[in-house]
């Protein structure tokens, strides 16, 4: 499933829910965007709603809230991939996160394959439901080098 190219580093994460996964991966979309990387949400299902609610409970201020928001929750891949091709012909780093099920997250993967073959400044954190994984879990990271946690990105081997 997960062929780890040298030209884009994959990642995985994990998720119990949406809410999980937006609080998780909020603080490393944080950071990226602090540090001038873009961050595209390829997702199966629209977390628009959800990261609305999310984001109406949390400290930000509301011009960090609008900015989050501005990285589109929705679940309209094609226009993202559009997106994607316009930022690698921009040189940008990208970040893209894909979220839903393992089906979805291979899929997703082998469009990217065919698109976007020799880019070296692109991030892949593949995230998949816990419900769906259960036991495969050990599977599923064997083909990965590190897994996000809240904390950031940790090398798995020494989770």
């Amino acid at each position: 499933m997960n062929n780890n190219k040298d030209t884009k580093e994959k990642i995985c994460a994990f998720y119990a829910s949406d809410y999980h996964f937006e609080m998780m991966s909020l603080p490393y979309i944080d950071e990226k965007m602090k540090n001038k990387d873009e961050v595209i949400i390829l997702t199966e299902n629209n977390l628009e709603e959800t990261m609305k609610t999310f984001l109406s409970k949390v400290n930000f201020k509301e011009e960090k809230k609008e900015k989050i928001l501005k990285l589109d929750w929705k679940n309209n891949d094609f226009e993202k991939f559009k997106t994607i091709k316009e930022k690698i012909k921009e040189e940008k780093d990208l970040i893209i996160f894909i979220k839903g099920k393992e089906d979805y997250i291979q899929k997703v993967n082998q469009d990217i394959e065919k698109w976007i073959v020799e880019e070296n400044h692109i991030k892949l954190i593949n995230c998949y439901p816990l419900e769906e994984v259960g036991e495969n879990l050990e599977r599923i990271m064997s083909q990965y080098k590190k897994v996000l946690r809240t904390t950031g990105e940790k090398e798995i081997e020494k989770i």
